[in-house]
């Protein structure tokens, strides 16, 4: 039977423990927290909500339309309501989105369904999920503001998940919060994040912290996102720092 105060022993034991020194309300995360944050999020689909658009990530699609992504399978981490997933579908690739929020993956397979298109549903934690059902290996792996909301202990769990269901040869496409967009995301240090208890709803990246975090896969790109014109068919807000990157050989982690 596993101790009650001395129950630490293992990497997972450490990851669960700091999970809890954030409160429930700064919880984005996980099916305690985040379900609820974030059905209440996207009950109401007729809010003025920048990414509730149903345009695709301007980078992902110039790098599917300029043919450097070809077709394959794709996890998208944190669907939303499913912009990418949909866009992503009709373009022949094989889907599986992911959300902790059954009121996100309703709303992605109505996008789906009124597209024609096919997407595989997936309701909870993404961390689980690809440890059982969501095994891989997949040749794309899509994260369009899953990242940014974790804290900063989870990026373990991430890189893990990415060595797990990421083929070699296969890409992860990005969008982070963006270091140098005031009132976008967080620039406080993680340390200081523990100290106080709190995520201010998502943290900033630099492209060096980029860099740094995904220095297992090769970066074959990092850069803002290029705001468009109203009636671009794609999204670009310059608040959001792209990454595209490409997994060779070999782990993602320091053993």
């Amino acid at each position: 039977m596993r101790p009650v105060s001395r129950y630490v022993r293992t990497v997972d034991d450490v990851l669960d423990l700091l999970d809890g020194l954030f409160p429930v309300t700064a919880d984005r995360w996980t099916p305690a927290g985040g379900a609820d944050f974030w059905d209440q999020y996207y009950a109401d689909r007729d809010r003025p909500v920048p990414f509730f658009v149903n345009k695709p990530d301007e980078h992902l699609a110039q790098y599917v339309e300029s043919g450097l992504l070809a077709p394959g399978r794709v996890l998208d981490l944190g669907c939303g309501p499913g912009r990418n997933a949909v866009f992503l579908a009709s373009r022949g690739f094989r889907v599986d989105a992911v959300d902790l929020s059954p009121d996100a993956i309703a709303w992605t397979g109505d996008r789906a369904r009124e597209a024609a298109a096919e997407v595989g549903l997936h309701c909870g934690d993404a961390f689980r999920l690809t440890r059982d059902d969501l095994a891989g290996p997949y040749d794309l792996v899509v994260d369009s503001g899953f990242f940014h909301h974790l804290p900063p202990h989870r990026r373990i769990s991430y890189l893990q998940m990415l060595d797990r269901v990421l083929a070699v040869g296969g890409h992860l496409v990005l969008a982070a919060f963006a270091a140098w967009a005031p009132g976008s995301g967080s620039p406080v240090p993680d340390a200081k994040l523990y100290r106080e208890g709190k995520l201010y709803g998502g943290l900033a990246y630099t492209p060096q912290d980029l860099r740094w975090i995904f220095g297992g896969l090769t970066e074959v790109e990092v850069r803002a996102l290029r705001e468009q014109p109203a009636d671009s068919p794609y999204y670009g807000p310059p608040f959001l720092l792209g990454g595209l990157f490409r997994r060779e050989e070999g782990p993602l982690l320091d053993r």
